[in-house]
């Protein structure tokens, strides 16, 4: 598996988590203190496309490490709870880093 694979997963991972907890706090302050409902608009439309592209490398991940499907789901739900997604990257990357070090050419030293 090329680590270009692993690269767009943990991005988005992390594009994803703080998204969603800047949507958390739009939602906050929308509904306790009546405020910024237009940035909440805004907010969650744009962690929307993002999840979508985070739905679409996570899948790829998965399907290239092979993962069971309960596991692929819970790599793909963890973009819709608020801090989930940290610690589900982090697992993910100790798990697959040996699959991209067994794939990476080695070279020949002269």
């Amino acid at each position: 598996m090329k680590r270009s694979v692993l690269t767009r997963y943990r991005v988005m991972a992390y594009v994803t988590a703080v998204m969603l907890l800047i949507l958390c706090l739009c939602m906050v302050f929308k509904y306790g203190f009546d405020k910024g409902e237009g940035l909440t608009l805004v907010v969650s439309q744009i962690h929307g496309v993002l999840y979508i592209v985070y739905l679409i490398f996570a899948f790829d991940l998965g399907s290239k490490a092979k993962w069971p499907v309960g596991k692929l789901l819970w790599v793909l739900i963890s973009g819709t709870i608020p801090t989930a997604a940290f610690f589900v990257e982090r697992k993910v990357v100790r798990e697959v880093e040996p699959l991209v070090a067994d794939a990476s050419p080695v070279t020949a030293k002269a």
